[in-house]
C-alpha cells in the first residue's frame, strides 16, 4: 500500500525538488538571466533563449546578469566576440557580490583594431582589493566562432578556463593573510561597454563609431552552482565534481604551456608596480 502524504509534505518535496533544478542552471536565457542594460535594440534574447546579443553604439551599451546568485561553483558560457575594428570596446564577464568589500572574478575582453589580437584580461578581487592582473593573446580567433569561458570557484582555488584548457590558477592562501573569496555570494554579471580612454593600447586607439553597432553573442549558459537563497545554499546534485576539483598533472602542463606561450602580463613580475615587494602570493602561489 502507497504511503499517504500531506499537502504540506508535498509542497516541502517540490520545493527541494526546484532548488536542485534552480541549482543547475543549463542553456536557457529567459529561465537563467535577466536584461539589465540595453533593453530592447540592444540586449535580446532569441531563438527561444537559446542565444544572447549585446551591442553597443553611441547611444548606449549592454549587459545582463544571472537570475541566481551563487557561492561556489563552475560557470561556463559560450561567446563570440565582436568583430573586425573592435578596437576602445570591451566584452566583460565576471562573478561578482556586492558592497564595499565586494569579492570579483574577471573575463575582460579588450578590443583591437582589425588584424590584432584581442586581450584576454584577468582579475580576482577579493574584500574589495584586486590588483591581480593577468593577461593573455587567445591561441585562436575568438570572433570567428563560439567559444567556451569558465570560471571554476571553489573553497581552495580559482581557476580560468577556455575551451576546457586551464589559463590562470589563483590559490586559497588565507592561511598565508592573502584574502580568498569564499563568504560572499556572487552573481554572473555580463555587459559590453565602450572603455576608449584605457582598452585599446592604454587609451591611445579610440572607438571608431562607424562600425557600430559592435555586438558579442552568447549561448550554453551553465551553472553547475550553490545556489543561494532565502539566507541558505542550495547545491546541484554534480557537487562533487567541481567542489574539490584541482588541476591534475595535464591540466598543469596545459595551463603552463599557455602561460609560457601567450601570457603578455602577470603581476607578479612587475616589481616596478610593488615597490614594497610583491604581493604575498606570488612567492607562494607555485609552490603548494
Amino acid at each position: 500500500m502507497a504511503a499517504s502524504h500531506s499537502p504540506s509534505t508535498w509542497i516541502v518535496l517540490l520545493l527541494l525538488m526546484s532548488s536542485l533544478v534552480v541549482a543547475f542552471a543549463d542553456g536557457n536565457f529567459y529561465q537563467s538571466c535577466d536584461v539589465v542594460w540595453g533593453h530592447g535594440s540592444h540586449a535580446l534574447i532569441q531563438e527561444g533563449g537559446d542565444l544572447l546579443t549585446l551591442s553597443l553604439d553611441k547611444t548606449s551599451g549592454s549587459g545582463f546578469q544571472s537570475k541566481d546568485e551563487y557561492l561556489f561553483g563552475k560557470i561556463e558560457m559560450q561567446l563570440k566576440l565582436v568583430p573586425g575594428n573592435s578596437a576602445g570596446t570591451v566584452t566583460a564577464y565576471y562573478l561578482s557580490s556586492k558592497g564595499e568589500t565586494w569579492d570579483e572574478i574577471d573575463f575582460e575582453f579588450l578590443g583591437n583594431v582589425s588584424g590584432q589580437p584581442y586581450i584576454l584580461h584577468t582579475n580576482v578581487f577579493s574584500q574589495g582589493k584586486g590588483q591581480r592582473e593577468q593577461q593573455f593573446y587567445l591561441w585562436f580567433d575568438p570572433t570567428a566562432d563560439f567559444h567556451t569561458y569558465s570560471i571554476l570557484w571553489n573553497p581552495q582555488r580559482i581557476v580560468f578556463y577556455v575551451d576546457g584548457i586551464p589559463i590562470r590558477e589563483f590559490k586559497n592562501l588565507e592561511f598565508l593573510g592573502v584574502p580568498f573569496p569564499k563568504n560572499q555570494k556572487m552573481r554572473l554579471y555580463s555587459t559590453l561597454w565602450n572603455a576608449d580612454d584605457w582598452a585599446t593600447r592604454g587609451g591611445l586607439v579610440k572607438t571608431d563609431w562607424s562600425h557600430a553597432p559592435f555586438k558579442a553573442s552568447y549561448k550554453k549558459f551553465k551553472a553547475d552552482a550553490c545556489v543561494w537563497s532565502s539566507g541558505s545554499s542550495y547545491c546541484s546534485p554534480n557537487k562533487n565534481a567541481w567542489f574539490w576539483e584541482e588541476l591534475n598533472f595535464a591540466k598543469k602542463g596545459q595551463m603552463k604551456w599557455v602561460q609560457d606561450n601567450y601570457m603578455i602580463y602577470d603581476y607578479c613580475k612587475d616589481p616596478k608596480r610593488f615597490p614594497l615587494g610583491l604581493p604575498t602570493e606570488c612567492a607562494f602561489s607555485n609552490l603548494l
